[in-house]
Formats: C-alpha cells, sequence, structure tokens
C-alpha cells in the first residue's frame, strides 16, 4: 500500500484544498492530511479546531486520514511510511515557494515530492484571501467545505490568542 501526505496550514480549508486531496487520493492507496503550524503565519483557527473541521469536510473520502504534524514534515511522512508528499501549485509562486521545501524533505529523508497542478476554477481561493473576505463581512460559503465558513466567523469574533494557532 503506498501512503502520501498532503500538507498544509489548512487556516481555513477550502474548496481547493479538499479538490487536491480528492486527486491525491486517486493517485495513492492512503493519503495522511497532516495539519501542519506554519511559523510564518498567525493562525486565525487553532490545530485542533483545523484538525476538527478537515475530519469532516474529508469524511466521505474512503482512503484518508487526517493528523496533526508535531514537527518536521519529513520526519512525520518517515512516521506514517509515506513515499511521498503530494502538493497543489496554483502557478508559479507557489511552485517557488514549495520547490525548496521539497530538496530539503527529499534531504532529509529520501521522501520525494509529488506536485499536482490546480483546478483552474480553483485557482482563486486561497486560505488568506478567504480570510480576508470573511474580515470584511463577505460570503465564503462558496470557497469553503460545509461548516468552516461558521468556524471562521466564529473565530475572527473571538480570535485566536496564540500567534501559533496552538497553545502558548
Amino acid at each position: 500500500m503506498t501512503t502520501a501526505v498532503c500538507p498544509g496550514s489548512f487556516d481555513p480549508v477550502t474548496l481547493g484544498h479538499l479538490d487536491l486531496i480528492e486527486r491525491a487520493r486517486a493517485l495513492f492507496d492512503e493519503v495522511v492530511v497532516g495539519v501542519a503550524h506554519n511559523a510564518a503565519k498567525r493562525a486565525l483557527l487553532d490545530v485542533e479546531t483545523r484538525r476538527t473541521l478537515l475530519v469532516d469536510a474529508v469524511a466521505g473520502i474512503p482512503g484518508v486520514r487526517v493528523e496533526v504534524v508535531p514537527g518536521l514534515l519529513a520526519e512525520f511522512c518517515r512516521d506514517v511510511g509515506a513515499v511521498a508528499v503530494v502538493k497543489g501549485l496554483r502557478g508559479g509562486a507557489d511552485f517557488d515557494a514549495e520547490h525548496p521545501m521539497a530538496l530539503m524533505n527529499r534531504h532529509l529523508t529520501g521522501v520525494e515530492t509529488v506536485f499536482v497542478v490546480g483546478d483552474p476554477r480553483l485557482a482563486h481561493i486561497a486560505s488568506s484571501m478567504v480570510k480576508d473576505v470573511a474580515r470584511h463581512g463577505g460570503d465564503i460559503a462558496g470557497l469553503v467545505p460545509d461548516g468552516v465558513a461558521a468556524a471562521v466567523r466564529s473565530a475572527l469574533v473571538t480570535p485566536n490568542p496564540s500567534p501559533s494557532g496552538g497553545t502558548p
């Protein structure tokens, strides 16, 4: 059985993320969605909320499970027996950001990164833009899975006190 990891901060999970997860599942026997902390970003949703929203979002996709990445992605991949990391690319800027990480993950543990070109119909959806639309009162329901819009609205009313989105 081949296992791949689909990592991300998923703050919040979007329809673009779900498209990537479904397409990764078509390529691999099992997909582990890894909810990770991005030190360069201040998370709106805490890690457990992001994990729960993802569990609900992927409930109908057999062979997909969700776990929190506790440290280095390369070590997480080794721990879950993954042969690859699957990352989505919306454009050249995504490749420029992902390429050095792919090389580092391969250097650390030998795990390869598979880049999947995003669906052009979803290319405009990014978590950061979804949060910005929501902050300004816009409707994000058509951009995120069911239940996510309410969680985002709630988090905007009561912001996450931790810059990492986890516990301090």
